[in-house]
């Protein structure tokens, strides 16, 4: 399989790792990247090929769209010329699968992804919808290229990208936050700043090891946790007085709402 990616930023990079890393021949990756600098890096740490022109691309298998959502179109009118049976796989935030088609003659063959930044450490979660002319094997393609940094979950409606791009994309900050706000708490408890986020960390990173390999639903996980009359009793109850999972449910859908004006302002 030839990969050709458009933009070697680090989601590019991310994915160019993960593949090396379960063994894909590096020789048949060439990424388009106009930053001089940023090619010599890409050739140094994965012998990939580069280029910062459109020229080989009829003789690739895929093609990554890995450039900010803001180039896409741009992007689009240069490779349009290029394509023949090639799958594109766009991984640009909020641009939807109809309006990249669109902008590259009504181009069939496009399958859309909304990773997140895990994926730098090969733990990430994708989600991937293909477009309906998308064939089965050009859709193992799009999932053997996304398995390299982590999960993959397909869509059979596009429209649930925007809760997707709320709860795993916009996630980690949310996590890093309540992290942010554990390491906070145990500074004002008396903790020195080290001891608080080596806690934190630890806690976070054990209590979502042990719910991915547990049998158990997360409420019941969270029960074993709360022995009654106990100190987390207390402080699940102050959670819920503050009703923080409504304040969750808030900020995803606050989220979500502002994927769809993206999204509707990416695709004029």
């Amino acid at each position: 399989m030839k990969i050709n990616f458009i933009g070697g930023g680090n989601m590019a990079r991310a994915i160019i790792g993960g593949l090396k890393q379960n063994g894909l021949d590096m020789t048949a990756i060439t990424v388009l990247e106009p930053n001089a600098q940023k090619r010599t890096e890409l050739t140094h740490e994965f012998n990939v090929q580069v280029t910062d022109a459109y020229a080989g691309f009829k003789n690739s298998d895929v093609i990554v769209l890995a450039v900010k959502p803001q180039q896409l179109k741009e992007v689009c009118a240069s490779l349009a010329p290029v394509l023949g049976s090639q799958l594109v796989v766009s991984i640009a935030a909020g641009v939807r699968s109809k309006d990249i088609s669109r902008w590259l003659g009504n181009y069939p063959a496009i399958v859309r992804v909304m990773p997140n930044t895990p994926a730098q450490i090969q733990a990430g979660i994708s989600a991937l919808y293909a477009m309906p002319q998308v064939s089965e094997i050009q859709c193992e393609q799009a999932n053997l290229i996304l398995a390299a940094v982590g999960k993959t979950l397909w869509l059979k409606d596009e429209a649930q990208m925007d809760a997707v791009t709320a709860i795993s994309g916009s996630g980690p900050a949310y996590v890093f936050y309540f992290i942010e706000a554990l390491q906070d708490a145990g500074i004002a408890l008396g903790l020195d700043a080290e001891a608080s986020k080596l806690l934190a960390l630890q806690t976070f990173a054990g209590a979502s090891q042990l719910a991915v390999h547990s049998h158990e639903d997360i409420k019941t996980l969270r029960a074993q946790v709360t022995s009654k009359g106990g100190t987390t009793e207390q402080g699940i109850l102050s959670l819920e007085t503050a009703d923080i999972k409504a304040i969750v449910s808030k900020a995803a859908k606050a989220a979500a709402d502002k994927s769809v004006q993206l999204g509707d302002q990416l695709g004029v």
